[in-house]
């Protein structure tokens, strides 16, 4: 999971470094995050649909391997267009990630310790925000940025080679119904993921960038806060998927989460103000806002249709991926001409609809099960 979402995170911590070198625009910046979430998104269908076939060893090998190759490009990019390709190409493991280890938890552990383990596993994303805002972004300190990717795309193709010689082997290939139309829960939570990815993407690529043009910030220091931004979302997703692994707390969590997700947006508002507040804000995004996607995906296994593990997580994660596409061309506009308070204000409209779809499906659970 660290890995398929890897290029992203670095791109935003390294941002500063990419805008001066490949001379990228902050509009530019804001790019590469859609045109690798759109790539995802349009792929995950397909790709939950090729793990339910599969088996999640053969996707995770694939994951791993595409994902170094990305990370390879991402760092011989001589332009910001050969950038935008391989960033593209990158979306393809974000398209199989949830899928592939969703399937594999399912296999593999007992039901009462699905909602921690899911929430270890996604915590392995925040676990990549961490790397690529602390280590990483030091190392590109002493190597430049090229360095620091070409790294993580090293430590990727040995995580390659290890997941093929000891996960253990896939059942033989199955064929299962196609599902590309979300009906019920797994409608819902794809608009809920729409909305939440909008936000959350906005922060991932643009919180180094606002760090270095209004708090005065150096490179290195701004790429902390998302480090920040990532251990709390390692605590946040692993404790609230804990939390949600009881079915009848689960279907109440998401819109209590979108509340404090809204609540750390207008704190970084205000952060230009008040500074330290930034630091508050991005614990804040990661504890609320990026669990809340964890949430997401134990309700996904809690409820998925027997042998549709796989195409279920893929359609909320295709919604979610959006979001992520759509997200930071919007606040990328507003960045442009330094409106980053303006910018988080939208990111904090982009939760609150999320919360807004979260409540109203949890007060249509609440009547189903009233009527029932």
């Amino acid at each position: 999971m660290a890995f398929s979402m890897m290029q992203l995170f670095l791109i935003g911590a390294l941002g500063p470094r990419l805008v001066a070198e490949l001379d990228v625009s902050p509009t530019a910046l804001g790019l590469t995050t859609t045109v690798g979430f759109s790539t995802a998104a349009l792929l995950s269908p397909a790709g939950g649909r090729v793990v339910d076939r599969v088996g999640p060893r053969r996707c995770l090998v694939a994951l791993l391997g595409v994902a170094a190759v990305a990370l390879a490009l991402i760092g011989s990019a001589p332009s910001a267009r050969f950038l935008l390709a391989a960033v593209a190409l990158g979306g393809l493991p974000q398209a199989l990630a949830n899928p592939a280890t969703n399937k594999a938890i399912l296999a593999a552990v007992p039901p009462a310790r699905r909602g921690s383990v899911t929430g270890m596993k996604q915590s392995g994303v925040q676990l990549g925000a961490f790397a690529a805002g602390l280590p990483l972004a030091a190392l590109a300190g002493l190597t430049g940025w090229r360095g620091a990717v070409w790294t993580a795309a090293g430590a990727a193709a040995v995580a390659a080679v290890w997941a093929a010689r000891t996960l253990p082997a896939d059942p033989p290939a199955k064929s299962s119904p196609a599902v590309w139309v979300p009906r019920g829960m797994i409608a819902w939570l794809m608009a809920f993921s729409l909305l939440l990815g909008c936000g959350i993407a906005s922060v991932n690529t643009y919180l180094s960038l606002y760090g270095t043009e209004r708090l005065g910030l150096g490179p290195t220091a701004a790429a902390a806060l998302v480090a920040v931004l990532g251990v709390a979302g390692i605590a946040g997703r692993v404790g609230w998927s804990k939390v949600a692994g009881r079915p009848d707390r689960a279907a109440r969590l998401p819109g209590s989460l979108a509340v404090g997700a809204v609540a750390a947006a207008l704190m970084l508002a205000g952060s230009s103000s008040l500074h330290p507040l930034a630091w508050v804000a991005a614990v804040a995004v990661g504890v609320f806002a990026v669990a809340a996607n964890a949430v997401s995906m134990v309700l996904v296994m809690q409820r998925a249709a027997p042998g549709r593990a796989g195409q279920d997580s893929a359609l909320v994660s295709a919604g979610f991926f959006a979001g992520f596409a759509v997200g930071p061309p919007l606040f990328g506009v507003l960045a442009e001409t330094g409106r980053y308070g303006g910018g988080w204000l939208l990111v904090a409209a982009e939760f609150a609809g999320a919360g807004a779809v979260a409540l109203l499906w949890a007060v249509r659970e609440y009547r189903a099960g009233v009527r029932s």
